[in-house]
């Protein structure tokens, strides 16, 4: 039953994103789908509790606040929005639940050395930062287009593997990739493709604001390539963004 209950949500969040673009406009989406999901398991609750819950807790952090709106005691009424986390900007304003958020003012850094004095395993503290709409702000464009989320799956899964082979993901902040809505020219198994591209994407930070481009071997960045367009079918090229923040943002979207 939990199994099918998932693949409904999964399936509701994507007729939903079904054919939008805008970044901006997906995480709203994402935003008030979740906030209904969480709507619904609070009746769930109330039916077997006698009692709905009140309260919704959730991990938001400061850089979350920053790019979303103005920062609190700053004295700004307007801000640019750089974009608006699901988490933040994107959730409804006719939410029932009260929100409960204990790490609003602290960066990602100073969360991580609370874990530390409250023993939570280094393993876990280390773990890369994931946004919290998940791959769809990874996929640019639409998400329900040409598999592409089971492609972007893959090509994670190869390119963060390949780097814990190597003994780098500590040294790393954070690194995903990026599926693009460009198709291009190759030619694998001695025939002509027509396939998409993706993008890797790599950064070095203490608290998330300010990141570098993190600088892989050559020999690294050729195999992972080789193994990507080898492996995942669809994808016959790779690029890499050596951008840092400013100007670009960590995510795409």
């Amino acid at each position: 039953m939990t199994f099918i209950y998932l693949l409904l949500v999964l399936m509701q969040f994507l007729g939903e994103l079904k054919g939008v673009t805008d970044p901006e406009m997906k995480r709203k989406i994402i935003g008030r789908e979740f906030i209904g999901i969480v709507d619904h398991f609070a009746q769930k609750l109330e039916q077997k509790l006698g009692r709905k819950p009140s309260y919704l807790l959730q991990g938001t952090l400061y850089p979350d606040v920053i790019k979303s709106c103005p920062p609190p005691g700053s004295g700004r009424t307007h801000s640019y929005t750089i974009r608006s986390h699901h988490n933040v900007g994107g959730l409804p304003k006719d939410m029932k639940l009260k929100l409960i958020e204990p790490l609003k003012l602290l960066f990602k850094d100073e969360v991580r050395q609370l874990g530390r004095i409250l023993n939570v395993p280094e393993a876990f503290l280390k773990r890369h930062p994931f946004p919290g709409p998940g791959l769809a702000v990874r996929v640019l464009g639409d998400v329900t287009e040409d598999n592409a989320l089971d492609i972007l799956r893959q090509v994670d899964e190869i390119f963060i593997q390949s780097i814990k082979d190597a003994g780098l993901y500590d040294s790393i902040w954070q690194a995903f990739g990026i599926f693009l809505p460009v198709r291009s020219v190759g030619v694998q198994g001695d025939q002509r493709t027509h396939s998409h591209m993706v993008a890797l994407r790599a950064v070095t930070s203490q608290d998330g604001i300010t990141p570098d481009w993190y600088y892989f071997e050559h020999k690294f960045l050729d195999e992972v390539a080789r193994n990507i367009c080898n492996s995942v079918r669809g994808v016959n090229r790779v690029v890499r963004d050596i951008t840092s923040k400013p100007p670009s943002t960590i995510e795409w979207e």
